[in-house]
This record gives C-alpha cells, sequence and structure tokens, in this order.
C-alpha cells in the first residue's frame, strides 16, 4: 500500500485513515520510525501489556534479583556488539 502525505512547515504528517487503520493505531497511540536503506519504515509500538507473556522466563529466573538481570543482559550484549 502506498499513500502519499504532505509534510507542514512544521515537519508534521498526517497519517491518512487507511494507513491508521491497517495498522491499528488510534489517537494517543506511539509509533516508531525506522530507516532503511533510503526508506523510512512506520511501525506500530506494542502496549508493554500487550507483551506480557511473550518472552519465556524460566521458574529460576522469575524471582531473580532485576539489577543482576540487568547486568547479565548489558554483559551479553556488549559481548555480542564486540563480535562484530
Amino acid at each position: 500500500m502506498e499513500i502519499a502525505a504532505r509534510l507542514t512547515s512544521k515537519g508534521q504528517i498526517t497519517l491518512p485513515k487507511a494507513i491508521r487503520d491497517a495498522l491499528g493505531l488510534h489517537e494517543g497511540d506511539r509509533v516508531v520510525f525506522r530507516i532503511e536503506g533510503g526508506h523510512a519504515v512506520l511501525a506500530r509500538t506494542p502496549d508493554l501489556l500487550e507483551l506480557a507473556g511473550s518472552v519465556p522466563v524460566s521458574p529460576a529466573q522469575r524471582d531473580g534479583d532485576w539489577q543482576e538481570i540487568r547486568d547479565q543482559t548489558r554483559r551479553a550484549r556488549a559481548a555480542r556488539l564486540n563480535q562484530r
């Protein structure tokens, strides 16, 4: 689907109704823009409650210390980035 919209002098656009309907967007919803090559991709940002249960967590981690879990996640992410 391709639908044109006009950019205002303040850098704003109105998302056409067909786009809002296709993405299930409503007033107050948040969206994210991502640049892919020479194009911008618009996506609906899911509500955190919609994501509940979407990531499996082992029983051992459910009662874990959140600070330690965050630290482990950051170390793992840093290790992956250093491998590049």
